[in-house]
């Protein structure tokens, strides 16, 4: 089976494909760009230098949030258009999981950090259990220092990562203190063959009803439901 993954749900750009359990190609920029113009000309570059054509791809699977609302749109869309063009299977993956993934070899908890404004993140809390990524804690949108009062009834060291990581370092150190750790720089960019394996096995979605999963409403929306209400 060959698998095309897409993630577009924070400033990172990754475009992955693996066949048969292995990783045969990946793209990745980790810049502020406008991922709309660029996604389908990373697609398209990836599978000509993999030596496939679209046409080869058997499934579709897309990092679906928490992040970026437009970036999840723009990548929700690419990827449901794909699938209903080709009539193949397409499959989501929380966004903070593909993050965790990235620290396998860790001994201990696994929380990957996204800013989500005025001292709030997105996170959840995961750990490998026989090389298998195990849920812990439910992803979700709260604040930095009610994430780490929760994290204090734990004991085990917690391994924070993600570019955001560092907006919220200061406050996860005065709350943590030698609990936290805090990732290398080459594990906080999610890769986008790792997004392909997590998702080979799980139940696919119906391609026209599968939405983002934003955890909280955009702030207009809130507003503007407020005001109806």
């Amino acid at each position: 089976m060959n698998i095309l993954a897409i993630d577009t749900s924070t400033n990172v750009l990754g475009v992955g494909i693996a066949s048969n359990e292995k990783i045969i190609g990946e793209y990745i920029t980790n810049i502020k760009r406008n991922h709309s113009t660029r996604v389908l000309p990373a697609i398209d570059f990836l599978l000509k230098d993999c030596g496939m054509d679209i046409k080869d791809i058997n499934k579709i699977i897309v990092a679906n949030g928490p992040g970026s609302y437009t970036g999840l749109r723009i990548g929700l869309t690419i990827g449901k258009t794909l699938a209903w063009t080709l009539n193949i299977p397409i499959v989501g993956v929380s966004s903070l999981k593909l993050m965790a993934a990235s620290a396998r070899y860790f001994d201990g908890f696994i929380s990957p950090i996204m800013d989500a404004r005025r001292g709030n993140i997105y996170t959840g809390l995961y750990e490998y259990k026989e090389d298998k990524l195990m849920q812990v804690i439910n992803d979700q949108h709260i604040s930095t220092e009610d994430w780490c009062e929760l994290l204090k009834t734990f004991a085990k060291p917690v391994l924070f990562l993600g570019n955001d990581m560092v907006i919220h370092e200061r406050v996860i150190v005065n709350q943590l203190s030698k609990q936290a750790q805090f990732a290398p720089i080459t594990v906080n960019i999610p890769k986008p063959g790792e997004l392909a394996l997590l998702a080979k096995d799980l139940k696919e979605e119906n391609v026209h009803s599968f939405a983002p999963n934003y955890l909280r409403l955009a702030e207009a929306e809130a507003k503007w439901r407020e005001k109806k209400n």
